[in-house]
């Protein structure tokens, strides 16, 4: 069995974005790729999202400029229409549909402004959500998306890497880690918790107005989904919410997509308590981001010296290799 972390052949199941809801209209279809396959992904009249194989298994033609008829996907070439499970149930020159008429069907949900996509045709877990909001009404904000060059698997770790706190972002605070692994094995969080010491500015000034401790936790899901909580436990501020969604799109090649997520208040004062928490969440992100850039689109990964107080990395390891590769993946023996 082949590693799954840091390797480009191994798909795992997970969630993974396919497109803006907002660029899918209802009664349109449109092919995309993710993680490397096509497909075509259409909405129907009622508005339901549904996710198959992208190409007609007749002679091949893209279902994408195909379209949409009632909850049926119809291609564009000889008029054979699939249901969502991928079952075509017409052929218009014959009565008789045969057995092999189908094509793979995906499991879809739509969250934080994005279609989702689960490489397989049903989902056993629902998409990730934060223990503070969930049952809440979001407010949501989506940045622009942005490319690494490297695997997501090795980009994921920055946000559980201590050393590089004070190497790269200057903050020299002591953390200390708790492991908290679900049930299921996909998902797994990461709380790091520190005293702010006063040796910079930047430590002075986070003391100053947040309090002397700081904590933040990084939930992983999937091996694909970062969901961050900042601001946790500290004066002035509510916790700050974001989320990063990885997708390897060639090899070498990794798209990041942040998206901003608070909970919905109400009134007036609700609404621009709400953005101003995103736009202090956007805010701390930049503060961070840049610095790290440099070192993710020219790294050549290798965990063979790895220090005691790397011990996060490991764990963080071991987790994705016990994720399960989906059909997505090209598996060699």
């Amino acid at each position: 069995m082949q590693p799954i972390f840091n390797n480009w052949n191994i798909v795992a199941k997970g969630w993974y974005i396919a497109c803006p809801s907002a660029s899918l209209p209802a009664g349109k279809a449109q092919s995309i790729e993710v993680c490397g396959q096509k497909i075509v992904v259409y909405r129907t009249e009622k508005g339901s999202v549904h996710a198959l194989e992208a190409y007609c298994p007749h002679l091949g033609t893209d279902l994408g400029i195909g379209r949409v008829e009632g909850d049926l996907l119809r291609c564009v070439f000889h008029h054979w229409a699939f249901d969502a499970g991928g079952i075509c149930r017409d052929i218009p020159c014959q009565a008789e549909i045969p057995s092999r008429a189908r094509v793979q069907s995906y499991a879809t949900t739509e969250k934080y402004g994005f279609v989702w996509v689960y490489p397989e045709a049903e989902a056993p877990i629902a998409l990730v959500e934060f223990d503070e909001l969930r049952g809440k009404t979001l407010v949501v904000q989506t940045d622009t998306a942005f490319e690494r060059g490297c695997h997501h698997h090795v980009c994921m770790m920055n946000g559980i890497d201590a050393q590089h706190l004070k190497t790269i972002h200057h903050l020299d605070i002591q953390m200390e880690l708790s492991l908290q692994q679900h049930q299921r094995g996909t998902q797994i969080d990461f709380t790091m918790q520190g005293t702010f010491p006063q040796s910079t500015w930047r430590e002075r000034l986070g003391q100053r107005f947040l309090g002397s401790t700081y904590e933040y936790s990084m939930r992983y899901a999937d091996g694909c989904l970062g969901l961050l909580t900042m601001m946790k436990q500290v004066r002035l501020f509510p916790p700050l919410h974001m989320i990063f969604a990885y997708t390897p799109i060639a090899p070498g090649r990794t798209r990041i997509q942040p998206i901003y997520v608070t909970a919905r208040r109400p009134g007036p004062i609700g609404w621009v308590v709400s953005r101003f928490l995103l736009f202090c969440t956007r805010l701390a992100y930049y503060m961070l981001r840049d610095e790290d850039g440099l070192i993710y689109d020219n790294i050549r990964f290798s965990p063979d010296l790895l220090l005691k107080i790397d011990a996060p990395l490991a764990r963080y390891m071991e987790y994705v290799n016990r994720l399960e590769p989906s059909r997505w993946s090209r598996l060699r023996s």
